[in-house]
């Protein structure tokens, strides 16, 4: 069975930065999308970045220039993000999926504050 499980969530000041990482336990024969996805209180869950296995490259709007996915062994992801804002503040979700198969993290907590 997959298990992804976020890590580096935490609170920072606007303009600093964090990285979170997403592993797992199990295995994933073949990823065909790695993402990070966030959902801020009453708000609903948007795309943060998306990168395929080809290496192609989806970012929100919000974030592009700030923040870079990137891929690790396995189907590890992480995300760098920096120059936070105030409304980055949000629960930051690691997403796989293989074939029609789709795998979610529990969810990371990550606060900015002004």
């Amino acid at each position: 069975q997959v298990r992804l499980v976020e890590y580096g969530g935490g609170s920072v000041q606007a303009g600093g930065s964090l990285r979170l990482s997403c592993t797992g336990s199990g295995r994933i024969l073949s990823v065909n999308r790695r993402a990070w996805y966030r959902q801020a209180p009453g708000k609903q869950r948007e795309l943060v970045a998306a990168m395929t296995n080809a290496g192609s490259l989806d970012y929100g709007n919000a974030v592009l220039g700030r923040f870079t996915i990137s891929r690790d062994e396995g189907f590890a992801v992480n995300l760098q993000m920096n120059n936070l804002k105030p409304e980055d503040t949000a629960v930051y979700y690691c997403y796989v999926s293989s074939g029609w198969t789709e795998y979610w993290g529990q969810g990371t907590q990550v606060t900015v504050s002004s």
